[in-house]
């Protein structure tokens, strides 16, 4: 391959400094599903689902180091896609950044419409297309301006989610210790094991969790996707994934802690939001706004995200030779505008489509997603030993952010997933993630022949990657 297929020239530019990577690191790992979602998980485990989240975000740790490795020495956009092309052959990188590229395409698809139903809480006359068309124009004009404008954007959405948090555990701690909003009697923790026992529903059920534990922590790879425009990677990347299990330690198990101390765990999700019972509680009568107000942030940063992230896969596969050239060219702010507009139209029509047809092809789109979230789980820690492998013992000695307790953590990672894959199989719900993921790269494997592009790939000269990042 020649060096101009491989991200290697990339001509974007390092505007995110290390403020917009620490937030943008923080608000990939805290997404909805924490203030939404979070109620699922404990009903299926009980107060056990804390050490599912613990398990949980020491695989998480371990994956983002494997990525940091190759980010710090490689800081490209297309991150682990340019990896797999790289280190496992042109048609690992095609799959990997085309199955990514498709899990943020379905991921923001979901977002927007979901913004539609947070801004009916408040304008319920207003169509939830509207909302979502204009919420996507806006975004788009935002990843159009420069990079830093995504990386401001992305700061404050979220601050707003930590402050949000961070407020919900002060008040929770509060509660147990004080009584404050509990008649002056304070709350204690024995929540945590009056029910039924830390383990209620059982061990099997706390291992079950795994799977939806892990899909909430997608989006925290992101990381790697920003190395490619940081202004000092080898700083900002190591700071940002050093901290990732510490902020999932207090955002995670911390909220969900107070959460089941201050509540049932068999009560949490059927007698309402626990964010918005625990500001209630100290007679904060718009809590409910609030949390609203909280969760259409997070929407809003999750479109954005995915308008950055499709925008920077497209444009990396330009440059490897998997998608039209068009999309490898560069404004003169240096943001890959077309491939911007290609994969925001794309998001479009899932608009139209969630217009006409809502049922069908979003569980579709969203069984593509969970699955590709798993797949460029599992490629990260793959390329990161074909990476290694490459490199003398010497070249290992440099390495500026190495993998701690390679391979064994490696090894270990892989079991997880595959372990997590498995799970997904036993469960109705999420079953037809297995049977779609898989059938989804068989035909992207397809279009990679019938369209030629292993030919492209195959004339290309010797890869100048390394030299080139």
């Amino acid at each position: 391959m020649s060096d101009k297929n491989n991200g290697s020239h990339e001509n974007l530019e390092r505007g995110l400094e290390e403020r917009h990577i620490q937030m943008i690191a923080l608000g990939g790992a805290i997404g909805v599903g924490l203030f939404l979602g979070s109620a699922t998980t404990i009903r299926m485990a009980g107060p056990a689902i804390l050490l599912s989240y613990l398990a949980g975000g020491i695989i998480l740790f371990i994956i983002m180091r494997a990525l940091g490795e190759m980010a710090v020495e490689h800081p490209v956009a297309g991150s682990f896609s340019a990896y797999a092309n790289e280190y496992m052959g042109p048609l690992a990188g095609y799959l990997t950044g085309w199955t990514y590229w498709l899990n943020w395409i379905s991921c923001c698809m979901a977002e927007v419409t979901a913004i539609g139903i947070y801004v009916n809480f408040w304008f319920p006359s207003i169509p939830k297309w509207i909302s979502a068309l204009v919420t996507l124009v806006v975004m788009v004009c935002i990843n159009l301006v420069a990079v830093k404008a995504f990386g401001e954007c992305e700061f404050w959405f979220a601050l707003i989610k930590v402050v949000a948090i961070i407020a919900m555990i002060i008040i929770g701690i509060v509660m147990i210790v004080t009584g404050i909003g509990n008649a002056g009697k304070p709350i204690g923790i024995s929540n945590l094991w009056i029910n039924g026992g830390v383990f209620p529903n059982g061990i099997k059920r706390t291992v079950s969790a795994l799977a939806l534990v892990t899909f909430a922590f997608f989006g925290t790879e992101l990381i790697g996707i920003t190395a490619g425009e940081a202004k000092n990677p080898e700083k900002t990347i190591p700071s940002a994934i050093n901290k990732v299990f510490w902020r999932i330690c207090i955002f995670y198990v911390g909220a969900l802690t107070v959460i089941m101390c201050l509540y049932p765990w068999d009560k949490i999700g059927v007698i309402g939001s626990p964010f918005v019972l625990t500001f209630s509680k100290l007679g904060i009568k718009s809590a409910a706004g609030i949390i609203n107000f909280v969760v259409l942030t997070a929407a809003f940063s999750g479109c954005n995200s995915g308008i950055y992230t499709t925008g920077r896969m497209v444009y990396n596969l330009s440059l490897q030779g998997s998608a039209p050239k068009v999309f490898g060219k560069v404004s003169k702010r240096h943001v890959p505008m077309n491939a911007i507009l290609a994969s925001s139209a794309c998001m479009l029509i899932g608009v139209v489509l969630n217009y006409f047809l809502p049922g069908k092809v979003f569980l579709y789109l969203a069984s593509i997603a969970t699955f590709a979230g798993l797949f460029a789980w599992f490629m990260i820690v793959l390329v990161q030993i074909k990476f290694r492998k490459s490199l003398t013992s010497d070249q290992v000695k440099t390495l500026k952010f190495p993998m701690k307790m390679y391979p064994y953590t490696n090894y270990f990672a892989l079991v997880y997933l595959v372990f997590v894959f498995f799970m997904m199989a036993l469960n109705p719900d999420t079953l037809i993630a297995v049977i779609v993921g898989p059938i989804w790269l068989i035909g992207l494997t397809v279009c990679y022949y019938v369209f030629g592009l292993n030919k492209n790939n195959s004339s290309k000269e010797e890869s100048n990657f390394k030299e080139g990042c």
